[in-house]
């Protein structure tokens, strides 16, 4: 049996590709499974995460057969939407390198991502409605806050799809790579934050994810705990150090 995932681990990261070829890459019940033990592994041993899928198609949507016998109860159980929340929710950053179709559910995992970065291929959109249900794994509450209410309502209601220029037009992407050099350049954003302190990496993630009305208590918080830490007076330190020397 094909592994959903292909996951390779490293130190500071796992890069996530999603694997089913022959179904577009269509996201079924083993492949959420998967993502749950992903997100339990690094909720547990926080690294940052990449996820990809092929230069031609990064998720074509949920899978139709699978979804089309769903009923009332399996809707409440929010079976995509549940996987896509945990991976937002993950300590470390989460990147999302997006080639070639990714549509419906394919685009809410996109959607819960720190990070999107694309190639020119994209096509990326929503088009739930057109089959008679609506986008229900986070994409009425992520792309507002994604791309403002009027841009998401317009993808939502009327099934547009986008392209990579207007994809990041719309900030929906934050740069755009050839096919060929996109996974590169995620890597490029993962080393950038491996530089970093991981733990005021994940306090800023937190922050950022965290409701306007916790604002700016938990930056206070936060904060008091990373003043306290070894490694902010050792990286200031190496700072200082370096400037004298300059």
């Amino acid at each position: 049996m094909t592994e959903p995932l292909l996951i390779e681990r490293r130190e500071d990261r796992v890069v996530a590709t999603l694997n089913r070829p022959e179904k577009r890459n269509a996201i079924d019940q083993d492949m959420i499974d998967a993502l749950h033990a992903l997100c339990a592994e690094l909720e547990a041993d926080p690294r940052t995460l990449i996820l990809a899928g092929s230069e031609t198609v990064f998720a074509g949507g949920a899978d139709i057969a699978q979804l089309r016998d769903r009923d009332a109860a399996d809707a409440r159980r929010a079976i995509n939407a549940t996987a896509f929340i945990r991976v937002n929710e993950l300590p470390m950053p989460v990147i999302a390198a997006i080639s070639g179709y990714a549509l419906g559910g394919g685009a809410e995992l996109a959607y819960a991502a720190d990070l999107r970065i694309t190639s020119p291929t994209l096509k990326i959109g929503n088009p739930e409605t057109g089959l008679g249900i609506m986008a229900a794994a986070g994409a009425t509450w992520r792309l507002p806050e994604i791309v403002g209410g009027a841009r998401a309502s317009e993808l939502l209601l009327t099934g547009r799809i986008l392209n990579a220029d207007e994809a990041l037009a719309w900030g929906l992407v934050s740069s755009i790579h050839p096919a060929g050099e996109l996974l590169g350049a995620a890597h490029a954003l993962a080393d950038r934050i491996a530089a970093n302190d991981a733990l005021a990496t994940r306090h800023t993630k937190l922050a950022l994810r965290a409701p306007r009305q916790q604002h700016p208590d938990i930056e206070r918080e936060l904060q008091a705990e990373l003043f306290e830490s070894d490694e902010k007076h050792r990286r200031m330190t190496a700072f200082l150090n370096r400037k004298k020397k300059s």
